[in-house]
Formats: structure tokens, sequence, C-alpha cells
């Protein structure tokens, strides 16, 4: 792989090459992208969405919305220290391309700010229940009329999958939806394969998957563009990652493991002795003990350690990332940033802490319980009436069912066209896109008028 081409400032439809040198400083396309993420209904709706605790009401706990901007924040410091680097090492991307190495923290920052944006509510549970709801739900009566990847992609729903359908797919008059540069859908690709073969290898790049059935000529697209490098065979899909795609996933694992650490704290799942004790083994080296010492309040305590923690980290994902840049660009590290950070078994404890203590903690358990019976109530009931409607035998239940869907999610004539995939898909991220609190309330509506 080559920077150049890895910083394509293409966008779906353009007809003609864009040229970083041609760019206006004032306003560059990689800052476009983030602008139109930021404006995005999907994006705003990640306010109410789950990231440690499901409809948590408490002031301090993160939801995904905060949870991004955060990593999108790291993902750009990463990213600029990153292009620096990178500018000195291979000049010409400045004097020939006009590349800087800001452009770098742009992409990252853009990327980052997307990565949640194809979760369901609920959390990773979300996730969890739209799979077992065909795996081994009511919706196992399909698998016989789907092909094994189509099956595989409902089994195994992916929030980047679905991320990656709500910043690209098209509909009538909006051509590739928000229209983001090649580079930023690159750095968006944790996951460059399709849902089979699953896990095929431990390389990081293959430990989920990143687009469904529906959206892999124009993910063929992106990939080609940017010269990724295939690394299946036959009729599979699959590639090494974008390289600054491992800035964002540095970027969202520094974030989750210190920021909901602090919620843990602050909703006091974890107690403040045990708080300080992982984290300042994390930050050891650069900690002013004085300055420490003269903090009175638990909260200014925590924020100090964690800012220093963040600090560190960003640092050490940075030194790790230019030592293996070579091989990261041949397709030939096939590890998580974090996973060779000097910090991992500090990392790791307090990993092991949060999930002992705050993801397993009955409150969220609780919740999440709650969030599994809704999305399954919810997809039967949607699924059903959209099938019955494509087959000419819809309810009038069904037809007000329907009335619910957004009018871009409609069923209209051209619902004649839509394949059973398509379909069960269609309903699937429909209930992906869903708030915590939407769906909630549909659910409510929905058991109160049962049929």
């Amino acid at each position: 792989m080559n920077w150049e081409q890895l910083l394509s400032l293409k966008r779906q439809g353009d007809k003609g090459k864009r040229l970083r040198i041609e760019q206006d400083d004032t306003r560059l396309g990689f800052e476009v992208d983030y602008d139109r993420i930021i404006f995005s209904s999907a994006f705003r709706s990640l306010q109410d969405k789950t990231q440690v605790v499901p409809l948590s009401k408490t002031d301090f706990v993160h939801t995904r919305l905060t949870h991004s901007l955060e990593v999108s924040v790291v993902g750009r410091s990463i990213g600029r220290l990153v292009g620096k680097k990178i500018i000195e090492k291979y000049p010409y991307l400045q004097e020939i391309h006009g590349y800087q190495a800001n452009d770098f923290g742009a992409i990252v920052a853009a990327a980052s700010l997307a990565h949640d944006i194809g979760n369901p509510p609920f959390g990773h549970s979300g996730e969890k229940a739209i799979g077992e709801y065909f795996s081994i739900g009511k919706g196992q009566k399909f698998k016989e009329q789907l092909t094994d990847k189509e099956w595989q992609d409902l089994i195994d729903f992916e929030g980047n999958a679905n991320g990656f359908s709500v910043l690209t797919s098209s509909r009538p008059g909006i051509e590739g939806s928000i229209r983001l540069t090649y580079a930023v859908l690159g750095a968006f690709m944790k996951y460059p394969k399709e849902s089979l073969p699953k896990k095929p290898t431990s390389n990081i790049a293959d430990k989920k998957y990143g687009f469904f059935q529906t959206d892999k000529e124009f993910f063929k697209e992106v990939a080609d563009e940017l010269g990724l490098i295939p690394n299946k065979s036959g009729n599979d899909i699959g590639y090494q990652r974008h390289p600054l795609a491992y800035l964002v996933e540095a970027a969202d694992d520094i974030c989750y493991t210190i920021i909901d650490f602090e919620d843990g704290i602050n909703l006091g799942l974890v107690s403040e002795d045990f708080a300080l004790e992982y984290l300042i083994k994390l930050v050891k080296d650069s900690i002013d003990t004085t300055k420490y010492n003269s903090l009175t309040t638990k909260e200014d305590r925590i924020s100090y350690l964690r800012a220093l923690a963040i600090g560190n980290l960003i640092n050490d994902a940075v030194r790790i990332f230019i030592e293996n840049e070579e091989a990261i660009l041949k397709g030939e590290f096939p590890y998580a940033l974090t996973d060779k950070s000097k910090y991992k078994a500090q990392i790791d404890d307090i990993i092991k802490l949060s999930v002992k203590n705050i993801y397993q903690s009955r409150e969220v358990i609780e919740k999440e319980l709650s969030g599994y019976q809704m999305i399954n109530n919810l997809l039967d009931k949607f699924i059903t009436a959209y099938n019955n409607n494509y087959e000419g035998k819809a309810t009038n239940y069904d037809k007000l069912l329907l009335k619910i869907l957004p009018e871009k999610n409609h069923p209209d004539a051209s619902g004649d066209k839509e394949t059973l995939y398509e379909r069960l898909l269609h309903i699937c991220h429909f209930i992906s896109m869903l708030t915590d609190g939407k769906a909630l309330i549909y659910n409510k509506i929905i058991s109160n008028n049962n049929c």
C-alpha cells in the first residue's frame, strides 16, 4: 500500500480526480466529512444510545454520542502525531501532493466520530439480540431461503457493517448517503471482510466483518481505489486494513478502557481506592505528585489521572504505529496497537475490573435483559408486517404498524424488487437505528396493542 493512494479524496459518484494540492485549506475535504457526520440524523441519535449503562439518567455517564466525540478528539491527536512522522519520512507527500500532517488527524477524527454510528440500541447486547432472533428465535424459519453469507450477516448482526451501510447506502436522489471521502471510509473499515468465512485467521482485521452482502460491490470499489491488499481467495472478499484504521481502533480502545472505567467510578461501581491504584500504574512515570496531592475532591483526582493516562496511551500508540509502519503498509501487522502496548498489563487489569464491576453489574444486566426482550419483540412485529405487506396480505394492524417506519424506510411500489434478505436486513437496519428511548416507546405501544 502507498500513502498517496490511501489518502484518497475521492467520493462516491466522482467522475474526475480530487487532488490534495488543489484543496481549499480553509475547508479541507476530510474536514467536510467530519461536518457531514456531525449533522447527520444517524449521528445525532447516538445521544440516546447506551455506552455503558442502558437508560441511565445520571449526568456523568457517557452515551454513544459523548463517547464518539471523545474518541474523535483522541483520534485527531493520534492522527496528527502520526501524520507529522509520516510527512517527515515521506516528504514528497507534502512537496508534490500537498498533504499536511493535520490531514491524517482530520481523517482519523472523522472516522472515529462515525465508528459507532451503526450500533443498535442497548449497547452490544443489541447486536446480540438481533443476531439471536435469527439464530435461535422466530427468525430461524428464514434460514433455508437465504444464502450462507446472507444468513451469517443476520445471525452475527454487526454494528460495523451496519455503520458502513449508514454512511454509504444510496436512496433515490441521494447517491452514496453523505458521500464521505474514500480515505475516511477506509479508516472507518476496521474489519474489511464479509461475514464468511468467520474468523478465518487470528489477524485483528478478521475478528469481525465490515459489510453486508448488499454493500459488497461498493465496499470493493472503495478498497480497490485505496489500494488495500486482498487477503481472501475464490468468491470470498477480504482485505488487509487501511493503516489509519489501526489509529481509529486505538482511539476507541483508549477511550473505552479509561473513560468507561471513570464512569464506573462515578457510578460507585468501582471504589476510588481501587481506581487510583489501577490508574496510577498507568501514569507513574508522568504524574506530578505535588499537583496530585493538592487536589481535594475525588472527581478532580480521577480527572487528572484520566488525562495523564490518555496522554500516555496516545504517545504509546503513535510509537507502536511508527515502529511498525512499513509492516502495516505491507499488510503484515495482524495486531491491534494496544496489543503491543508497553502498558498492556495495566490495560488488561483495568478491563478485567471493568468487566466484573461495571459491564456485569446488576444494573447493567437488568437493563440489557429488558433491551433484549424489546428488540426481539420489535423485530418480530415489524418483520411480520413488512413481509405480509410484500406478499399482499397485510392486516390493518400491519398497515398501521408500517406507518411508524420513517418515510425513507417505508415500503412502496419498489418493494416488489426486494429479496427476502433485503427485507429482513431493512427491518434490522430500522431497529438498529432506533434510540434506546424510542425502542422503549415503540415496544410499549406494540405490547399494549398486541394482536
